[in-house]
């Protein structure tokens, strides 16, 4: 009974001396940890301050909003980052140490994502350079679209038919690209072909009547009603009105409509497109 009763007094004194030795180390450091933690408090909001105020000074210097957004992203991780490293030394953790961990991190997660990285320097590219902006109507990479949003590993196009294509940036930024919008006129390229009974004066008189009555039809630079071809069915006329690029597919689809009814009450035929083929015959 004396030996656990002592015993008992040894576990007492033990868990004591730890408990002032913890109370002692708690006491020493807590200025250190009360430092690091109203640094990150204080720092998280400068970094929001911060980051407020870099958008507003770009909006106010009209800048471009996908390039202001990329440019306060990329800010604001930085500075993250740095607040975060000095946290840590506060608390007393060795840096360098932090530093070489998060270098070989790095290396790996850039080897690993070399095809994310690949996109993201296209983003870049795209952002700086401009080939396009956020409404344009584009063709690239085998698909066409109106740009909703350039993202810093995407592009996200919207189609026609109200479908959405996200493009990565690195094989859109390698690639050629059609900009339908960058010129404020467009020129359609219309193609006839009648036959060689026709009398290709009063063929190309119809077609002109055509486009000069149409006001959507742009004087200068002036359209053209031109032979450009001779082929096995017939002659190939080719229809070139020039229009504002809001009323371009109007004209090209009215254009059409118009010059087959026409062509058709003159009596003149439109010879349709024929393929040959070749078959092999029955044994």
């Amino acid at each position: 009974m004396q030996n656990l009763e002592t015993e008992v007094i040894a576990s007492s004194d033990y868990v004591g001396k730890y408990a002032t030795q913890f109370i002692t180390i708690l006491v020493d450091y807590s200025p250190k940890l009360l430092t690091a933690f109203i640094i990150l408090f204080v720092g998280l909001y400068a970094i929001r301050f911060i980051n407020r105020m870099i958008r507003r000074i770009m909006i106010s210097r009209n800048f471009d909003p996908t390039l202001s957004k990329f440019l306060a992203d990329i800010l604001l991780w930085v500075l993250r980052v740095l607040l975060f490293v000095t946290f840590i030394d506060q608390l007393g953790i060795g840096t360098s140490s932090f530093v070489a961990i998060l270098g070989a991190m790095g290396l790996a997660v850039g080897l690993s994502l070399q095809g994310s990285l690949s996109n993201f320097a296209g983003g870049m590219l795209i952002i700086l350079f401009k080939p396009f902006r956020v409404g344009d109507f584009i063709e690239a990479q085998g698909v066409s679209g109106t740009v909703l949003e350039i993202q810093i590993f995407v592009t996200k196009l919207t189609t026609t038919n109200n479908q959405t294509i996200f493009v990565p940036n690195g094989a859109l930024s390698n690639g050629n690209i059609i900009n339908y919008s960058l010129e404020g006129t467009r020129r359609a390229d219309i193609n006839f072909t009648v036959s060689y009974d026709s009398n290709l004066q009063e063929v190309k008189s119809i077609l002109k009547t055509i486009i000069d009555t149409d006001p959507r039809i742009l004087k200068e630079p002036a359209p053209a009603v031109v032979v450009t071809g001779l082929v096995d069915n017939g002659v190939t006329i080719a229809v070139r009105p020039w229009a504002n690029r809001s009323d371009f597919w109007d004209v090209h689809s009215d254009v059409l409509e118009r010059a087959k009814s026409q062509l058709y009450e003159a009596g003149i035929e439109i010879q349709p497109f024929v393929k040959e083929a070749s078959v092999k015959p029955l044994q």
